[in-house]
């Protein structure tokens, strides 16, 4: 399937950007769409690009990024699979819209974070960089083989969240870190969501990583 074909076939919203700054892989929680983080894009850097895909999972008419069985509780097949496809959205883009030479960070919340940390375990050529707001361990109990010696990972969340427990929080940490990735981890006080302490810690990390 050409870029063009894959990317018509996929909703997404593409924005520039100026010259030399990264462009942020937008992906939205459960029931957004592509323009629900744009605000928190240009919070994070208002020079950076957008590339912000819609989640092609419908549940009880909200936008997901894959199935789940239950609260907490991912269709694994349907994560490996729906990772692959994000892979493939990317170097699609990445040929549309000629990226090559433009740092491609994912910017994930939520679901958005579970499908950045899913791809970027199994597919690192694809994606090496990822912001992970409220995200946890996204494959069950598989494992990736894959090396991440040049990945670079932020995790933020919150001590008390229900919707990302800690003990899957600290195992996508291992995960990655088992498999060579850089990972540095914010942890505050709190639930699920986006705090102000996120947001520095974000703009902090990304100026370093990207």
């Amino acid at each position: 399937m050409t870029a063009t074909k894959t990317l018509t076939d996929w909703p997404h919203l593409y924005v520039p950007g100026q010259p030399g700054a990264p462009v942020f892989l937008l992906l939205h929680g459960t029931g957004g769409d592509e323009r629900s983080l744009r605000p928190l894009a240009v919070e994070l850097d208002p020079d950076a690009g957008m590339l912000a895909p819609r989640g092609r999972v419908s549940e009880d008419g909200m936008n997901r990024w894959f199935r789940r069985h239950a609260e907490g509780v991912f269709d694994v097949d349907d994560v490996i699979s729906r990772s692959a496809d994000l892979a493939g959205f990317i170097e699609a883009a990445r040929e549309q819209y000629g990226l090559d030479g433009r740092a491609i960070v994912a910017v994930g919340f939520s679901n958005g974070a579970n499908i950045a940390l899913a791809t970027a375990l199994l597919h690192p050529a694809s994606l090496d960089r990822v912001v992970a707001f409220s995200g946890m361990y996204p494959l069950g109990e598989r494992e990736s083989s894959s090396d991440l010696t040049a990945s670079r990972i932020l995790m933020v969340n919150g001590d008390a969240d229900p919707m990302a427990p800690l003990p899957s929080v600290t195992r996508a940490v291992g995960a990655l870190r088992g498999r060579g990735a850089e990972v540095e981890q914010h942890l505050r006080p709190g639930g699920h969501g986006i705090a102000q302490a996120d947001l520095t810690a974000a703009r902090e990390w990304l100026s370093s990583a990207t």
